[in-house]
């Protein structure tokens, strides 16, 4: 998969970036090309060989069809999480480490399902800060809207299945 300058790209476990340069760097006899990318959350800037783009799990920003399909799953019914909060964490680290829109989505539902109910653990509470912001941040990027309607839209979605959406940290 290649990407050009200036486009919007996912960085798994951190969200939506841009890709700022693409560059060539040299190690010994061996020449690599890399993607600059800077993340939109953090302005953290993260450099991504061509040759582990697909390891990294670099990708697009999710269309329509993909974005229409996690707000249904936001807005229907319940989820599965593990009872054990270090099973719980574990498998939801694997979701959001996946780059997984859909993924994202379940971590984000199920630990606010879990958070209706009882308090997060600090950790848990981090990664749903985390899912929340990647999600929003995808959503505003693909539909080409605000945070704020991104955020608005998501709170109607999830608000069917008698949640709240989140609030950030």
């Amino acid at each position: 998969m290649t990407f050009q300058v200036g486009e919007k790209v996912v960085y798994p476990n951190h969200g939506v970036g841009t890709i700022e340069n693409i560059s060539s760097r040299s190690f010994g006899v061996q020449s690599e090309r890399f993607y600059l990318l800077r993340l939109s959350y953090n302005s953290l800037t993260v450099m991504v060989p061509f040759s582990h783009v697909e390891q990294v799990g670099l990708r697009k920003v999710t269309r329509n069809g993909e974005i229409a399909r996690m707000l249904g799953f936001l807005a229907c019914g319940e989820c599965k999480s593990s009872s054990d909060w270090k099973d719980r964490f574990k498998e939801n680290s694997a979701k959001m480490q996946s780059g997984s829109l859909q993924e994202v989505a379940e971590v984000l539902k199920s630990l606010a399902a879990i958070q209706s109910h009882k308090p997060l653990s600090f950790r848990e509470k981090k990664m749903l800060d985390r899912a929340r912001v990647m999600i929003v941040a995808e959503l505003a990027t693909s539909r080409g809207v605000k945070e704020p309607e991104a955020v608005e839209l998501l709170s109607k979605a999830i608000g069917k299945s008698n949640r709240r959406f989140p609030e950030p940290l």
